[in-house]
């Protein structure tokens, strides 16, 4: 039982690489009815549940009414995106943020339920550290526009360099994961060289001590509170 739960919650999770838009698109038909048989399982081993509990005690456990709630918005939102098809209008299947609820809230994912709940306890006490990187982010970001705003430079698409404040957070942003690096020095290089002093002591301070600091945290508290949390607060 437990081998075939999480067979199909792999299956119902692995459908949205053939869903359109799809990586593998398949017919529309063909991945409805997976969706239908994986809620059917579901639903079958739902009541097994209430089958070998007690009434009470099935009722109280929110894990059960998640169980149950997924279930309806996903045949819910299946139904309406089918007849929307018939008719030809284009909409979005949103139920497929709630498939993940089945991989957590199942009697047999006690471990990953123990896992997600270590990682919310963690989210608190790693607030303070997000925090501050963000304002030495947006700091950095103001600097970069009174550097470069008033000097009219441009990219290597002969577009706007750096006169956005919200377009440099986010170049800055990506520049913590080295993603556009050295890209996004070039224009101010090109025009001083001195300018890659401000983008080598972004990196420095954001990639190399924040980025490590934020990593040493998350790890030190998510560690912490998976060695105090009970074994059975995961039930």
């Amino acid at each position: 039982m437990r081998t075939a739960t999480y067979f199909f919650i792999f299956l119902n999770l692995s459908l949205a690489l053939f869903e359109e838009p799809a990586v593998y698109p398949l017919p529309f038909l063909a991945t409805s009815v997976l969706e239908v048989l994986c809620l059917l399982v579901f639903l079958g081993r739902l009541a097994h549940f209430a089958k070998v509990t007690l009434h009470s005690v099935f009722w109280k456990d929110t894990k059960n009414i998640c169980i149950m709630v997924a279930i309806l918005l996903s045949l819910t939102d299946l139904a309406i995106y089918g007849v929307l098809r018939l008719y030809n209008v284009r909409s979005i299947r949103w139920s497929r943020i709630v498939r993940p609820i089945f991989l957590i809230n199942f009697a047999e994912s006690r471990q990953i339920r123990r896992a997600f709940r270590s990682i919310r306890n963690t989210l608190p006490e790693i607030t303070y550290v997000f925090l501050l990187f963000m304002f030495s982010l947006l700091m950095f970001s103001l600097m970069a526009l009174k550097l470069f705003g008033e000097r009219n430079l441009q990219t290597a698409e002969g577009l706007p360099y750096f006169r956005n404040y919200l377009e440099i957070v986010f170049d800055l942003y990506v520049l913590v994961t080295t993603a556009n690096s050295p890209d996004v020095m070039m224009p101010a290089f090109d025009f001083s060289s001195w300018y890659a002093l401000f983008f080598i002591a972004f990196v420095i301070v954001n990639t190399y001590i924040f980025m490590s600091l934020f990593l040493a945290v998350v790890y030190n508290n998510y560690k912490k509170h998976l060695k105090v949390m009970p074994a059975g607060a995961c039930d």
